[in-house]
């Protein structure tokens, strides 16, 4: 256990800013369920996932999803016993690096970088090659395998990458990591050059449902990042493909996504929860209830037993001194220090929370 290392934070290229603690989003109202009913939709889904090792349908989700909140914690029991019988106890550790950040042309409601809104983030150049090795280092420093360079652009230009390419196996050689790349869409190409020059998983982020999408975006099209997400497959890299939860979408509509995660099979799903960012059309929204974040990492591991569940952006302003549970409901995967543009808690905090817990770190691949 890594508890020792440094905690120095990830690099960033901005301001960060401190977590939005506003008041939570209301807890959304459901129907009166009987305790003989809700008994049996976990029973049929234990039976399910333990004994029969097979995925839940999307029927069988939208069941669980309806439970009442007093069986948030039974949802959560059961996703713990998956994660360890589908993945094991490992945890494994990650940390993120903004190489190029702000100025990006898309129109995400949710994100601080996009041109398009007045917001504190402004465009930097892309960082330099020791500048990001720096990171890498202190990356390593803290006992994670994975590094991921995060690129806030449509897709990569020429010249930008030649600019990856350059920088994944100096980070890979120097630190023993392994090194991802989140720089948006991909053509066939651009996915055989990055996956020939070595990177390890690609981060391409649904965020949301088909159903729900071009109520945050329309810039681009789900359909684009579903078939950038599959050229990541077809080119033979780990696929990192994540959700972003309390952007108004329906308990249907996240059903509909696990759903659409299931038919892509990511090795790895960052589950984010909206940390409002002022200056965004989302940025006026309330976080999601810490009780309700409990059940959907309970319902996101329970539809996608074997994927590695990464704790990613919002979890601290949305479970505060929730995020051991969360942990025990089917996490096993997170990233330290500082996000993107958006602090996040102190590396010695998480590292610690592992060591309570007894939950060894380690690399881990997905097996869904």
């Amino acid at each position: 256990m890594p508890g020792e290392a440094t905690a120095t934070p990830i690099r960033t290229t901005v301001t960060l800013s401190a977590p939005n603690r506003g008041p939570d989003k209301a807890m959304p109202q459901r129907i009166e369920i009987e305790s003989i009913d809700a008994r049996a939709r976990l029973s049929a889904a234990e039976v399910a996932l333990l004994d029969e090792k097979r995925l839940l349908t999307t029927e069988e989700l939208a069941g669980l999803a309806e439970l009442p909140d007093q069986w948030v914690t039974s949802l959560a029991a059961l996703a713990h016993q998956v994660r360890l019988a589908w993945c094991g106890p490992e945890v494994e550790i990650e940390g993120i690096l903004s190489a190029k950040t702000g100025g990006c042309p898309e129109d995400c409601h949710f994100c601080s970088q996009s041109s398009r809104f007045d917001t504190p983030v402004k465009a930097t150049p892309f960082l330099e090659s020791g500048e990001v090795l720096a990171a890498a280092e202190e990356t390593k420093a803290l006992g994670a395998s994975e590094f991921c360079i995060v690129l806030a652009i449509r897709g990569p230009d020429e010249r930008t990458l030649q600019r990856i390419l350059e920088l994944v196996p100096l980070v890979r050689d120097t630190t023993g990591l392994n090194v991802a790349v989140s720089a948006g869409l991909l053509t066939a190409e651009q996915a055989r050059r990055l996956a020939e020059g070595g990177v390890h998983r690609y981060n391409h982020n649904l965020e949301t449902s088909r159903s729900f999408f071009s109520n945050v975006v329309t810039t681009h099209s789900w359909e684009e990042r579903e078939d950038t997400c599959r050229l990541v497959r077809d080119h033979g890299m780990e696929l990192c493909c994540g959700a972003l939860i309390g952007m108004g979408e329906t308990d249907a509509q996240r059903v509909e996504l696990i759903g659409q995660l299931q038919e892509l099979d990511p090795t790895e799903v960052p589950l984010n929860f909206l940390n409002p960012r002022p200056g965004t059309p989302l940025g006026n929204e309330q976080p999601v209830a810490a009780w309700e974040a409990i059940r959907w990492i309970a319902m996101f591991r329970l539809g996608l037993p074997g994927v590695i569940l990464r704790y990613a952006g919002g979890r601290e302003v949305t479970l505060r001194e929730l995020q051991a549970m969360g942990m025990t409901s089917g996490i096993n995967a997170l990233i330290v220090g500082n996000y993107l543009t958006t602090l996040g808690r102190s590396a010695d905090e998480d590292l610690q929370m592992l060591s309570d817990l007894r939950m060894p770190v380690a690399a881990l691949t997905g097996v869904l």
